[in-house]
C-alpha cells in the first residue's frame, strides 16, 4: 500500500536539500521510514538521538556523543551576539570525526521533539566550524523526525532562567538556526497503530486540546475503577513516574512463589549502561508477564517491540513465551544490539558505521508497568492509563495512543481536563503545519533548486575569499616573525585573480539564470549541461594559472610557531577549498550530475593524513630565495637538531633573518658574523663556532670565492679557498675523526668538543667522501638502498624535498652521509 505523505518526504530528502520535520500522529509509520532510509538514500547520512536507546533504536548514536556537547545549557556566539565562554563546549574534534562531518550531506535526528534549541544551535556551530561557515548548519541537509505533541524537552528552572534571555522556549523551532533556514513540514495522516475511526477522533482531540463532551464520555466509558485483569490478558499498566511503575513490577513478581532466574547480559566494546535495552541481570520468574523490547530480528517476526506475553518455561537456550490471541508460543534466543561510531572507509572513502560495542541478551522486561516515557514508540493491545497525575505537555496523548483499541483501553482513574496538557505555542506551531503542507509542484521547484545550489557552490569564492583574506591579515599581524613572498602573492591573489573570476563567475550564474527559465531541470537540460562543460574547463584552468601557480612559486618561512600554524592554517585551507573545486570542475567537464557531485566532493573533502603531515613537515611551498639555497637547508637543518636537543624554540637558536644573512654573506671570521643583525654575543658564544665551521665547510666543497676580510675593513681579498690563520691549529672535523677511530660514540665526541651531534657527523662525513670511512658504519644497508634509489630518480631535489620524500625512518644525516659515499664513487 503506497502512502502518499512518505513517498513525498523520501523524495524531498533524496532530491532536495531543504531541511524536513516530518512528524505525524502516534503509529503513523515515522519510524518504519527511518530504517528504510539506509538502504533506499545515495547521500551520507548520519543518525542521532537525544538518549541513548532512542539511539540504539534508531540505529543511531547520540547527538551528545557525537557533537560533543555538554548536558547543561549552551549559548553559542552566534545566538549570543559575542563571544561567549563555553568551557564545557570547547569543540576539539580528532580527524576521523572532521572528515565526517565535513562529508556529510544529511543529518538525520529522530525524537526531536525532546531536543532542546539550543542542542540546535549548538549542532549548527560545529557543522558551521567544519563545513560552510556561511550557510544555517553547515549547509548540511537535516531530517527532523518526532511528534511534538508525544514528549517535550527537560529544561530544569535554572536552565530555563539562564536560556530564557534567547528563547521563547525549548522547542527545537525556536531554535536560531532553524528559524534562519527554509523547512519543510510533512505530516504523516495514515494511522497504522489504530483502525477505529471513533478512537481515533478521541486520540485527535487530546492532541489538539480540543476534547469535546461527547469525546469526553467516550474516552470515560473506558473508566473502571478497581480493575484486576486475569493474568492471561496481558495488561500492562502505564503510568507517569519510574517508581510507580518499578514498584508495580516488584509487587507481581514478589507474588509468585517461585525461584527467580537470572539472566546475565553478554557486553562487549564499548555500550553504556544508560543505554542498555533491557536489565544487564534481569530477573524472571516462570509465570512472570513480560514485555519485547526488540522486533524479531528472524524471518519470521513473531514478536514486535511492546508485544506482552508470560512466560510458561525455560529450556537450556530458549525462554518460552506465550502471548495473548497467538496460536503458538514463542521460543525466544537472545537478541543483538549494536552500539555504532561513524567512520570513514579507507579503501571507499565512505561513512560507514562501525560496530564499538554490543548487548546480547533476551529481548524481554518485567511488564506489569511502564512509564509513559519508555512506552514512547511502543504499542500495546491492552494497557491500563493511570495518566490523571500527568505533569507535563503531550503525556496523556503519548499514554493513550499506545493502545490499538478503545476496548484494550482501561483507564484506573478519571482523567480531568488539567491532565490533558497541551502546550499553546505546540498547537499554533502544529496548526501552522496542517496549514503549510508542501505539495508535488513545491516539490518539482526544491528539486530544481537543489540542483541550481549545487552548480552555484561549483562557482562561488566566499569561502576562498574569506582564507585570502584572513591570509594577508595573519601575515601583517605577524609581519615580523617571518620572511618569505607569501605576502605579495596573497595580494596578487586578492586584487587581481579573485575579483576578475568572481566577476566572471557572476556572469556565468546570470546566464544559467537564463538559459534555465524554460527548463529549470539542469540534469536534463541539454544547452545548460554544455554550457557548464565549457565553464568547467575555463575556470578549471584558470584556477591552476592564476592561483594555483603561483601560490606553489610563492616561499614563507617563519622561525615562531604560533605564526606558522596560522598562516599554515590559512594556506592550507585555501589549497583544499583549491582542490575540492578542481576535483568537481573535473567531472563537471562532462557534465553536471548530483550524485557524482556529492560523492566527488566528499571525497575530496577527507582530510589526507599524509596530506597533513606534509604541511608540517615542510610548507607547500618553495624555499625563501637565498644566494645559496643548499647552504641554508643545512643551516635549518642544524638548527632543529640543535633546538631539540637543547629544547628551546628555533629562533633561540638563530631567527630566519640571521640563517639567510649567513647564507647570503658567508661569514667565516668572528667579526664577520658578529657584524650580522641578530648574532650578538650570547648566541655567539653559544653557537658562533659551529656556524662558522659549517659556512668553512660549505665553502670549501663548493669552491667559493669569500672575503676573509673585517667588514669594516676597506681591502677586501679575493681567494678560492680559505687561507690558513697564521697561528696553525688542528682543524675540529680532524679531531672528530681522531676521536672517532679511538672508537668514541658520536654522542661522546660532541660533548668533548662542545658541539651537537649533528656537527659531529657533519666532519665524519668528509671522510666518507675521501673513503677514509665506510658509509655502512653510519648507516644501514637498506637505508643506504633507499636513499641511492631516490637520488637516481630525483637528480634536481633539495635536501629537504628529499627528507620528506624518504619519510621519518631516515635522517637527515643518513641522507647526508650517503650522499658523501657517491661523491666518493664518482
Amino acid at each position: 500500500m503506497t502512502n502518499k505523505e512518505l513517498d513525498l518526504a523520501f523524495d524531498f530528502v533524496q532530491y532536495t536539500n531543504q531541511n524536513i520535520f516530518l512528524t505525524g500522529k502516534a503509529g503513523t509509520g515515522k519510524t518504519t521510514f527511518l530504517r528504510s532510509l539506509k538502504s533506499r538514500l545515495m547521500k551520507r547520512m548520519v543518525v542521532v538521538a537525544p538518549t541513548g536507546v532512542a539511539a540504539i533504536n534508531a540505529g543511531g548514536v547520540t547527538i551528545h556523543s557525537f557533537f560533543q556537547l555538554p548536558f547543561g545549557p549552551i549559548i553559542t556566539e552566534k545566538v549570543a551576539g559575542h563571544k561567549i565562554d563555553n568551557p564545557n563546549f570547547k569543540k576539539k574534534f580528532n580527524k576521523r570525526k572532521i572528515n565526517i562531518i565535513r562529508t556529510i550531506d544529511l543529518l538525520i535526528i529522530d525524537e526531536i521533539s525532546m531536543v532542546r534549541a539550543d542542542m540546535l544551535d549548538a549542532i549548527d556551530e560545529v557543522l558551521r566550524k567544519y563545513k560552510n561557515r556561511f550557510l544555517p548548519f553547515g549547509g548540511v541537509q537535516l531530517l527532523m523526525i518526532g511528534d511534538l505533541q508525544q514528549l517535550a524537552p527537560v529544561v530544569k528552572d535554572d536552565e530555563w532562567n539562564m536560556l530564557r534571555s534567547y528563547y521563547n522556549s525549548m522547542y527545537f523551532f525556536n531554535s536560531k538556526a532553524i528559524q534562519e533556514s527554509s523547512m519543510v513540514t510533512i505530516e504523516l495522516k495514515h494511522i497504522y497503530r489504530q483502525k477505529d475511526d471513533v478512537f481515533v477522533k478521541v486520540l485527535n482531540e487530546v492532541r489538539n486540546d480540543k476534547l469535546t463532551q461527547e469525546s469526553y464520555d467516550i474516552l470515560h466509558q473506558r473508566y473502571i475503577p478497581e480493575f484486576k485483569p486475569k493474568e492471561e490478558e496481558g495488561y500492562i499498566t502505564l503510568t507517569t513516574h519510574n517508581k510507580s511503575a518499578n514498584n508495580t513490577n516488584k509487587e507481581h513478581i514478589d507474588r509468585i512463589k517461585k525461584k527467580s532466574k537470572f539472566f546475565k547480559a553478554k557486553v562487549d566494546g564499548t555500550f553504556s549502561e544508560y543505554s542498555f535495552p533491557t536489565d544487564n541481570n534481569l530477573e524472571l520468574k516462570l509465570g512472570a508477564q513480560v514485555m519485547y523490547v526488540k522486533n524479531d530480528s528472524s524471518p519470521e517476526k513473531r514478536y514486535f517491540n511492546g508485544k506482552i506475553g508470560k512466560i510458561i518455561s525455560f529450556d537450556k537456550d530458549n525462554i518460552v513465551v506465550r502471548c495473548p490471541d497467538d496460536t503458538e508460543d514463542i521460543y525466544t534466543g537472545q537478541e543483538l544490539w549494536e552500539n555504532i561510531k561513524y567512520t570513514i572507509d579507507k579503501e571507499t572513502k565512505e561513512i560507514k558505521e562501525e560496530v564499538i560495542g554490543s548487548f546480547y541478551q533476551y529481548p524481554l522486561r518485567l511488564a506489569w508497568a511502564i512509564t509513559i516515557h519508555k512506552s514512547q514508540g511502543l504499542t500495546f493491545e491492552r494497557a491500563i492509563i493511570d495518566a490523571n497525575a500527568a505533569f507535563s505537555h503531550g503525556q496523556t496523548y503519548v499514554a493513550l495512543s499506545r493502545c490499538k483499541t478503545l476496548e484494550g483501553l482501561v483507564l484506573s482513574s478519571k482523567i480531568s481536563k488539567s491532565a490533558i496538557i497541551c502546550d499553546r505555542e505546540v498547537s499554533i506551531f502544529n496548526k501552522q503545519v496542517e496549514e503549510n503542507q508542501p505539495d508535488e509542484n513545491q516539490l518539482e521547484a526544491a528539486k530544481h533548486k537543489y540542483q541550481f545550489d549545487l552548480v552555484k557552490e561549483i562557482f562561488n569564492y566566499r569561502q576562498l575569499d574569506f582564507w585570502v583574506n584572513r591570509l594577508e591579515r595573519n601575515i601583517e599581524e605577524n609581519i615580523r616573525s617571518f620572511s618569505g613572498n607569501i605576502k605579495e602573492t596573497a595580494i596578487l591573489i586578492r586584487k587581481e585573480a579573485l575579483p576578475k573570476i568572481k566577476g566572471i563567475a557572476d556572469s556565468f550564474i546570470n546566464q544559467l539564470i537564463s538559459m534555465l527559465a524554460e527548463n529549470p531541470d539542469i540534469e536534463n537540460n541539454k544547452e545548460v549541461q554544455e554550457r557548464i562543460k565549457k565553464a568547467a574547463e575555463y575556470f578549471y584552468k584558470f584556477h591552476n594559472d592564476n592561483i594555483l601557480e603561483k601560490l606553489k612559486n610563492s616561499s614563507f618561512e617563519s622561525d615562531n610557531k604560533a605564526t606558522k600554524t596560522v598562516i599554515n592554517d590559512a594556506l592550507y585551507n585555501i589549497n583544499k577549498i583549491l582542490e575540492i573545486k578542481q576535483n568537481t570542475l573535473e567531472i563537471c567537464k562532462k557534465g553536471f550530475r548530483i550524485t557524482k557531485y556529492l560523492e566527488i566532493k566528499a571525497k575530496s573533502t577527507i582530510e589526507d593524513e599524509k596530506k597533513r603531515e606534509f604541511k608540517k613537515e615542510k610548507t607547500p611551498f618553495r624555499d625563501i630565495d637565498t644566494k645559496y639555497p643548499e647552504l641554508y637547508s643545512m643551516l635549518k637543518f642544524w638548527r632543529r637538531e640543535t633546538a631539540d636537543e637543547l629544547d628551546v624554540e628555533l629562533y633561540q637558536v638563530a631567527p630566519n633573518k640571521l640563517l639567510q644573512a649567513i647564507t647570503n654573506k658567508l661569514p667565516v671570521t668572528k667579526n664577520q658574523l658578529m657584524a650580522l643583525s641578530g648574532m650578538g654575543k650570547a648566541r655567539f658564544s653559544k653557537f658562533g663556532k659551529e656556524i662558522i665551521e659549517m659556512v668553512e665547510e660549505y665553502v670549501e666543497d663548493n669552491s667559493l670565492e669569500i672575503s676573509t676580510e673585517d667588514p669594516e675593513s676597506k681591502i677586501v681579498e679575493r681567494q678560492t679557498r680559505i687561507k690558513p690563520t697564521k697561528e696553525k691549529k688542528t682543524p675540529n672535523h680532524e679531531k672528530s675523526y681522531k676521536l672517532y677511530l679511538e672508537g668514541k660514540e658520536i654522542s661522546e665526541i660532541a660533548k668533548e668538543l662542545g658541539f651537537v651531534n649533528t656537527t659531529i657527523e657533519s666532519h665524519l662525513a668528509r671522510y666518507v667522501a675521501s673513503g677514509d670511512l665506510d658509509v655502512d658504519e653510519f648507516v644501514k644497508q637498506d637505508a643506504i638502498d633507499k636513499i641511492i634509489d631516490y637520488y637516481k630518480k630525483n637528480t634536481e631535489t633539495t635536501l629537504s624535498d628529499a627528507k620528506h620524500e624518504l619519510g621519518e625512518d631516515i635522517s637527515y644525516s643518513d641522507i647526508r652521509f650517503v650522499l658523501k659515499s657517491i661523491e666518493k664513487n664518482k
